[in-house]
């Protein structure tokens, strides 16, 4: 039999508590998570050798700092080739990476691409392995879809358990018979019922919800992880059907910028910076991509919420994503406007209307996302950035184009009084 205590409130009376140690339930431990700061501990996929630091106040660090450089002189440590091969795909317009080390080893070092059969990181084969019972793991995909779950069911008895407790609590008061629901009442005008179902009474006072909140407070408690138990099977050799894809923008500053890329398989008719417009499209985004990628920013695509990247303080795996950008392209040099069809049609290019933002703004805000409008500076036609060899200078066309970023948020009376 489970022994009860009685404890004194503040108004004199007292109540029955059950002894903590009688009807507790041990709870199944959680799956421990992985070391999310040692799995991506480096920030881009090469290795780098940096200086010990120096303290000003320990003559010791000038010491090793010396031995540092004189050690790297004489054995100068080997550069980082072009380690991850890739191949450009007609079907889906994007590049792949197809070794399992590579893959894992772009995503672990900086979230580059996304897995072809997953959502971002690749991990179709560790969930073939759990269907198949293969391997008992959890991925991060079916531990979001569990903790949905689980979070709709908690609130759906949430909202049975308030609903008892105010009926119980109207019965105390003699407002409620045995017979009546709370229903019965909200059709009769006695209580009020809001669209988030919080109650009311008639005469406006606290809302119901709020003084029986006590009475299933603890149900919180009362939910336990139900983890799923994998069936033992017989092993079996499962071929992986995912590859890593990358975009043109996060291919390109793999190759170009960091040299660890080698495209084997190029485009049929490869295009070159020499026959593409200032204002291409591939242009604005690669020199925004740049831009905040050179900043130490996480660059992911954002079309899932409408816009063109979404920047990451450190990762996907971490926390989401901070900002949302948007690329507007600007024409204010004079080459833009040196004759009226030209600045027309620039002005077209450049125009959005009020709709176009509000709609944007609003799906930003309601993924709690701050909206940020990133014009990019077209500069003319680079015709005299060629090199005596004949090709483009890469770098001297993008030292031509210029950002500006725009913060751009909603503001509400109810929500910005302070």
């Amino acid at each position: 039999m489970a022994a009860q205590t009685a404890t004194a409130t503040a108004n004199g009376s007292t109540s029955k508590v059950k002894d903590a140690g009688s009807n507790i339930t041990p709870k199944k431990p959680r799956q421990r998570r992985p070391n999310y700061n040692e799995i991506h501990a480096k920030p881009l996929p090469f290795q780098v050798y940096p200086l010990p630091a120096f303290i000003p106040h320990n003559p010791i660090s000038l010491v090793r700092i010396a031995i540092s450089l004189l050690s790297q002189s004489i054995w100068r440590p080997s550069s980082q080739p072009a380690a991850y091969k890739a191949y450009f795909s007609t079907e889906t317009q994007s590049i792949h990476v197809t070794d399992p080390k590579a893959i894992r080893a772009l995503w672990e070092q900086g979230f580059w691409g996304a897995g072809s059969l997953s959502r971002s990181e690749p991990q179709w084969l560790a969930q073939e392995k759990r269907k198949r019972g293969v391997e008992a793991i959890t991925t991060a995909e079916e531990v979001t879809r569990k903790r949905r779950e689980e979070r709709r069911q908690f609130k759906l008895e949430r909202a049975k358990a308030q609903r008892e407790a105010i009926e119980q609590q109207l019965r105390d008061e003699g407002k409620l018979d045995a017979e009546t629901n709370l229903e019965e009442l909200v059709e009769s005008g006695s209580v009020t019922e809001s669209p988030r179902g919080t109650f009311y009474p008639s005469d406006g006072g606290v809302p119901l919800s709020d003084v029986a909140a006590s009475s299933s407070g603890s149900l919180m408690d009362q939910v336990e992880d139900k983890l799923v138990e994998a069936t033992p099977a017989l092993q079996e050799e499962i071929h992986n059907q995912e590859h890593l894809q990358l975009t043109f923008e996060e291919a390109f500053f793999l190759s170009y910028v960091l040299g660890v890329l080698d495209l084997h398989k190029a485009l049929p008719v490869a295009p070159t910076l020499s026959n593409l417009e200032p204002d291409n499209s591939f242009m604005m985004k690669y020199v925004v991509f740049h831009h905040f990628r050179s900043l130490g920013w996480v660059v992911r695509p954002g079309i899932k919420f409408a816009c063109d990247y979404l920047l990451y303080l450190r990762g996907p795996a971490f926390t989401h994503a901070e900002f949302a950008i948007m690329i507007v392209p600007a024409y204010s040099d004079p080459y833009w406007s040196a004759t009226s069809a030209r600045a027309e049609t620039c002005k077209k290019k450049a125009q959005r209307n009020w709709w176009w933002l509000h709609r944007l703004n609003r799906v930003q805000t309601q993924v709690h996302k701050t909206l940020l409008l990133v014009y990019v500076e077209i500069p003319p036609p680079w015709d005299d950035c060629a090199t005596e060899s004949g090709s483009l200078n890469v770098g001297n066309v993008l030292k031509r184009y210029r950002v500006r970023e725009f913060v751009w948020r909603r503001w509400s009376p109810n929500r910005n009084r302070d």
